[in-house]
Formats: structure tokens, sequence, C-alpha cells
């Protein structure tokens, strides 16, 4: 066994050197060259961007670079494609190790249901943000003679009216039936006592008019249905504006409006 020579401090101190050049050795190799190599290994996956694709073709492009995934989140997006990936984590081209799990959020098949909001009587363009502000979107406008400018007269979905507070999918297109200002217009008033409700009710509406309050009446020498009063009245000489409503009293029961 070979003797490390001492007899002098300067050869203790080369060999104390030698030493710790071989420990200073051995700490960077473990550190930078060891420990690298088998906890690194994989760090150079880029990670691929999945968003717009389907659950199936993120799979397939995971599975080919050795990556997983979890559905962190599902949401729905008016317009977009079920089952697609619009959000991903970590982001495209970062680096990950091999067999990193790849968090997404994709988009559902059913839309959530949400409260028909009240339109009716807002200015256009606060009634549109308030679609928005619900998940609803902007449908069709269409304008009516009305005295109010700008103010939503009628809210539709599929075209039928909807009532406020009416549960309707999200992403849904609600049309709306807007006033032009222009109920300044005078016009006789029409007179639609006799008439069956339907057809008075067509009368009233063509005359760019609004049916209002119906009243329900006994009359057992009329036929149920059948308008006998209007307010207002189609005195000779008296006139109506446009937008303006007409009250009717109608004999027999009266059915709710869909």
């Amino acid at each position: 066994m070979t003797k490390i020579s001492t007899r002098s401090v300067t050869d203790l101190l080369v060999h104390v050197g030698i030493i710790l050049a071989l420990f200073a050795a051995l700490f960077l190799g473990f550190f930078f060259i060891y420990l690298p190599f088998t906890t690194n290994h994989g760090q150079t996956i880029t990670v691929p961007d999945v968003t717009r694709l389907s659950l199936d073709e993120m799979q397939n492009i995971l599975n080919d670079r050795d990556l997983r995934y979890e559905v962190s989140d599902c949401t729905f997006v008016a317009g977009a494609q079920p089952l697609t990936v619009i959000q991903q984590y970590p982001r495209a081209n970062a680096k990950v190790k091999e067999g990193r799990k790849i968090y997404v959020t994709i988009t559902k098949r059913v839309a959530p249901m949400v409260p028909m909001p009240k339109l009716v009587d807002m200015i256009d363009r606060s009634a549109v943000l308030m679609l928005k502000s619900m998940g609803l979107e902007e449908g069709e406008k269409t304008y009516r003679p009305d005295v109010a400018k700008n103010a939503v007269l009628r809210q539709l979905y599929n075209g039928k009216e909807i009532v406020p507070g009416t549960p309707v999918p999200k992403g849904a297109r609600i049309d709306l039936e807007i006033g032009d200002g222009l109920g300044n217009t005078m016009f006789a008033i029409p007179d639609v006592v006799g008439l069956p409700l339907d057809e008075a009710e067509a009368a009233i509406v063509g005359s760019n008019l609004k049916v209002g309050t119906k009243i329900s009446v006994d009359d057992p020498e009329k036929e149920v249905g059948t308008v006998v009063r209007q307010r207002p009245e189609a005195r000779s000489g008296e006139r109506i504006r446009v937008g303006e409503t007409m009250d009717l009293w109608i004999v027999g029961p009266i059915e709710p409006d869909q």
C-alpha cells in the first residue's frame, strides 16, 4: 500500500489540495452531469399547439410526443365545434419533460341555459350589451313606427316573443323589434268593434298600433270572442298616433298571450 509522504508542510498541503480537487470534481460531476442526465431526461420535448383540435386529434399528437393530457375545464363557446380544445397549459412551444401532463379546456356539447333578460323599453345599444353579458347573441333587428326612437319594443327567439326569465340556451340569437321614432304620424282611429278578436288584433297591428289591455265581458247577445268596445273609440274626426295602444273589451274568457 502506497503511503502519502507528509514529511513537510508543503507535501501535506499538496495532498490536501489533491483530495479537495477530487471532491470538487465528484461534486460538480454529480450535479452538472449525473443529475441532468437522470432527472432532466426528456426536457427537450416541445409542447405542440393543440388548440382548435378535436379530442381525438389532440390525443394522437400528444401520444406521438410521449405527453399526457387532462381535461381541466369544460365551457360553452357559441359557434365553436363541440369537444374542441380552446386552451392549454403549458402553452405551445414550451419545453417540458417526457410524460408531462398537458391541461386542456374543451368546449361542451350542450349549451347551458340562461334566463332571458328583460330588454323591452331599453335603448337598443344597451340591450345588445345586456345580451352579450348573458352569453346571448344579437339577432335580426327590425324597425317599427313608434314614438320611442331606438327603444326595444319586442324581444323574440325563434320568431316568437319571449318573456323575461324564460330559460334559453347560451349563445342563442335574440331578435329585436325597435322603434324608429316616426310615431308622430297621425291617422284616423280604426274601428274594430264587432270583429272577432283575431281580426281586430290584425287590423290594429296592421295600422302600426299596439294591442293594449284585453278585458273580458259578458254579453249573451254577442258571439264569444267578439270585440264589443275599444279605447280610444273610432269617433268621427278622432285621430291616433303611430305606435299607440288600443284596449279591447271581448265577450267571454280571454286566452293568455303565448
